[in-house]
């Protein structure tokens, strides 16, 4: 995976750009933008997954077991989306992990223009239902998903969960 260091993307309440709030402007130590890019290939989901725990580990991000986990399956489930789904018009993906003072968001982009939606489950079927577990998880945890068209007429889906400390 190629690390590209801080980005920019889109933001949930709270984010860059929201209203002064009282605190100080310093950011806290595990505050930051970090972006990968990965080929659109099934190894790339686990390097995904183990690179957003370590750098979440390396930062300091105070985040719960629970909130590591769910993230961690969150990009596990959107890496794997990318990989079936956008691989043959996005041989590439990326993958940016944003964390703010309150809250954390995982995003992973690629080139295909089809924006899926979240499907009622089929009992019947083995697969599918990927991003039904991933809004399920940002709704337990009084999170957000969304997907977005990217300026070069792909996609980018991304969950905002807020930061409760350990």
């Amino acid at each position: 995976m190629d690390n590209h260091g801080r980005g920019y993307g889109p933001r949930p309440e709270g984010g860059a750009g929201a209203p002064w709030d009282g605190r100080p402007s310093d950011p806290l130590p595990y505050e930051g933008v970090w972006r990968f890019t990965a080929p659109a290939v099934d190894a790339s989901v686990p390097q995904a997954r183990h690179a957003v725990r370590d750098l979440l580990l390396r930062q300091g991000v105070p985040a719960s077991d629970e909130l590591v986990h769910g993230l961690l399956l969150i990009v596990s489930e959107l890496v794997t989306n990318a990989v079936r789904h956008a691989a043959l018009l996005s041989p590439m993906l990326a993958v940016e992990v944003a964390v703010g003072a309150e809250w954390v968001r995982v995003s992973v982009e690629d080139n295909h223009p089809y924006r899926p939606t979240a499907l009622e489950a089929d009992h019947g079927q083995t697969g599918g239902r990927g991003l039904l577990l991933v809004t399920e998880i940002a709704r337990e945890a009084d999170g957000v998903c969304n997907v977005e068209h990217t300026a070069s007429g792909g996609k980018v889906i991304w969950v905002a969960l807020p930061l409760k400390p350990a």
